[in-house]
């Protein structure tokens, strides 16, 4: 057998061992991220049988800034209370700046 058709028959079986490395890399990650079970699958005896989107917490919402129209995740805005009305700001500058009565305002909508 030549050199060269030994160097591609190793270049062959290292692709083939990085390929496997990785899809068992994949599935271990997969098993140890806790997967779903498939539709119909009974859990085994004793487990938690919980939504995930409780643990995960409240949705995030996305609030509209008033002055610049940027829009910012509503636990990361700056509130202002404007009477029965909370608008929420992207920074104090812009909260500032429409307090003052400035009121330039983004595009309509």
């Amino acid at each position: 057998m030549s050199f060269l058709s030994r160097v591609m028959r190793f270049l062959f079986w290292l692709l083939v061992l990085s390929w496997s490395v990785a899809l068992l890399r994949r599935a271990v990650a997969w098993m140890l991220r806790g997967a779903t079970p498939l539709r119909g699958a009974t859990p085994p005896q004793g487990a938690d049988v919980t939504c995930n989107s409780e643990a995960a917490g409240p949705p995030r919402r996305l609030v509209r800034d008033p002055v610049c129209g940027v829009h910012v995740a509503e636990a990361l805005s700056i509130p202002l209370r404007e009477g029965a009305e909370t608008l929420h700001f992207c920074s104090v500058p812009c909260r500032d700046e429409y307090a003052s009565g400035a009121k330039k305002m983004a595009a309509n909508g």
